[in-house]
């Protein structure tokens, strides 16, 4: 599609803020008006729409593709997104570890551990680990619990979180990224820590190389919206 705009802004819209091109607001492309919360979200979508040369690059938008996202299927619906999110709760790779005496256990309780445990103080609630692959139910306290915590998340929060956890395979990884002091490209690499384990003993082949960047940036990504989401 050939660029049909000249001037991007941002105005105020309501108790948000909403995207302009030459003067008229953005629309979802499920043709809801784009209102985010933030300025700063603002800013970034126009950002993305500011850079786009004479052909527009859908794939150049990712900001906006979340946005619209949290728009016109989380705030509808966030049961359903709380529904998607809850299975990488249930299956959370940090909370299922290499069995004893294999070389992977010890590096995974170092990395993990830490990430587990503090999640349990914070929330006030109680994981189970598992040696090996067998499924393990955590307490149902835990899971009304975290059912809880995503229930106070605002569409654009929940968004973000629905998109971290199906990257890292982890809720607890994803809630972790919502505090101000982690770093997104460590915490990645902390979630992915078994197949990056793997790949040092037995190489990258090319094409796994390449999907592991790819969720790396787009676990980033939704790191900078959810933190665009509240500033």
């Amino acid at each position: 599609m050939k660029r049909f705009y000249r001037e991007v802004t941002v105005q105020p819209q309501g108790d948000g803020w909403q995207v302009a091109l030459d003067g008229r607001g953005m629309k979802t492309q499920g043709g809801a008006p784009q209102i985010v919360p933030t300025r700063a979200m603002a800013d970034a979508l126009a950002a993305e729409w500011a850079a786009q040369g004479d052909e527009i690059d859908p794939k150049s938008l990712p900001l906006r593709d979340m946005a619209d996202y949290a728009i016109d299927r989380v705030t509808p619906d966030p049961a359903a997104a709380i529904a998607a999110i809850m299975p990488f709760a249930e299956t959370d790779t940090l909370c299922y570890r290499a069995d004893d005496g294999d070389a992977l256990r010890e590096r995974q309780e170092e990395a993990w551990e830490p990430l587990v445990a503090a999640a349990e103080r914070r929330l006030g609630i109680e994981f189970s680990r598992v040696a090996g692959i067998s499924y393990t139910p955590h307490p149902p306290a835990t899971r009304a619990r975290l059912v809880e915590e995503l229930e106070e998340m605002d569409p654009f929060t929940l968004a973000a979180v629905q998109n971290l956890s199906s990257l890292a395979a982890s809720l607890i990884a994803a809630l972790e990224s919502l505090r101000d002091e982690q770093d997104a490209e460590t915490l990645f690499a902390t979630a992915n820590l078994e197949e990056d384990w793997q790949a040092q003993q037995w190489g990258w082949e090319h094409e796994a190389l390449a999907r592991r960047d790819a969720r790396a940036r787009g676990f980033a990504l939704a790191c900078q919206f959810a933190l665009l989401a509240r500033d």
